[in-house]
């Protein structure tokens, strides 16, 4: 068999035959061979033999090109649950994870300037007596509002997968969402449904709210926190499958542009069996959404 040319950072090297899977990994993505010998940094959840083998074909198949006609969409799924848990979408995450108190002193510090700044561009007088503590107020308010990216998904489950002979459908419904978008900083609130089908292994109801509330107290696109909350929920449980259905408005078409206050927006990620079976799918959807009120 030829050998294959990957390109990487600007260059051509050698890639061995399609055959050798682990080596392959391992040259285009060296966290690969950590999760093999110790599991994964100790705040991620544990890699299973299957999600690590699905890890391996994805990296394979992106070097190869075409050659898995479902790469780029496992690819797009394999990054919203990362090794640590917390990176995605920014590596400066584990910095402000692992601040000294000096060094989140400082990080408040300088939140709080730049936002003494935006009163002086708009017009406004910091030093007046309503403004006066609003930087650091508002500087503490938005490391809350983005306080998921502190949070990994191992510490919120905390044990609470258990073993249970259920194969029917579970819903979660009406879990209330505060989010921001990220393309103007303004809040998107609604409600999500999560329902899955296990498959010998169950998890807590109050841990749903909980990774729904993580993914959502970041900065956020309402299709990404849909698929988020999905992904996480297969990669934890193995299900048959995960169906995410959310709900919003955002403040950005409410406040400003279009001005269309009554405008809602939809979004649902379907995995497993609610890709596949129809029925499956339209039977979520009528319970998870009958009679829902916004």
């Amino acid at each position: 068999m030829s050998p294959y040319l990957h390109h990487h950072t600007g260059s051509s090297i050698e890639m061995p035959p399609q055959t050798n899977a682990d080596l392959l990994t391992n040259e285009i993505d060296p966290r690969a061979l950590r999760i093999r010998e110790n599991g994964g940094p100790a705040n991620d959840i544990v890699p299973t033999e299957s999600t690590t083998n699905q890890r391996r074909r994805t990296s394979v198949a992106l070097a190869l090109g075409d050659a898995h006609p479902r790469a780029e969409l496992e690819a797009s799924r394999r990054q919203f649950v990362d090794y640590d848990g917390l990176s995605w979408p920014s590596s400066g995450t584990m910095d402000r994870l692992e601040a000294t108190p000096a060094e989140a002193e400082a990080r408040l510090d300088k939140l709080s300037g730049a936002i003494r700044t935006i009163l002086e561009c708009i017009g406004e007088d910091p030093d007046r007596e309503g403004l006066l503590e609003t930087p650091s107020r508002y500087a503490k308010a938005m490391l809350y509002f983005t306080k998921g990216y502190e949070e990994n998904l191992k510490l919120i489950v905390n044990n609470a997968v258990f073993q249970e002979d259920h194969d029917e459908m579970v819903i979660v419904k009406d879990i209330e969402i505060y989010s921001m978008c990220e393309h103007h900083l303004v809040p998107f609130t609604g409600k999500m449904h999560i329902g899955y089908i296990p498959q010998g292994k169950v998890l807590g109801l109050s841990k749903f709210a909980r990774i729904a509330e993580m993914f959502a107290r970041r900065l956020q696109l309402q299709e990404r926190l849909t698929k988020q909350v999905a992904a996480a929920i297969e990669e934890i449980l193995e299900p048959l499958g995960v169906a995410v259905v959310m709900e919003s408005a955002h403040l950005c078409m409410v406040m400003r542009g279009v001005e269309k206050t009554a405008a809602s927006t939809t979004t649902s990620s379907m995995l497993g069996c609610f890709r596949k079976r129809s029925r499956t799918r339209e039977e979520f959807l009528r319970l998870a959404l009958h009679n829902v009120r916004y």
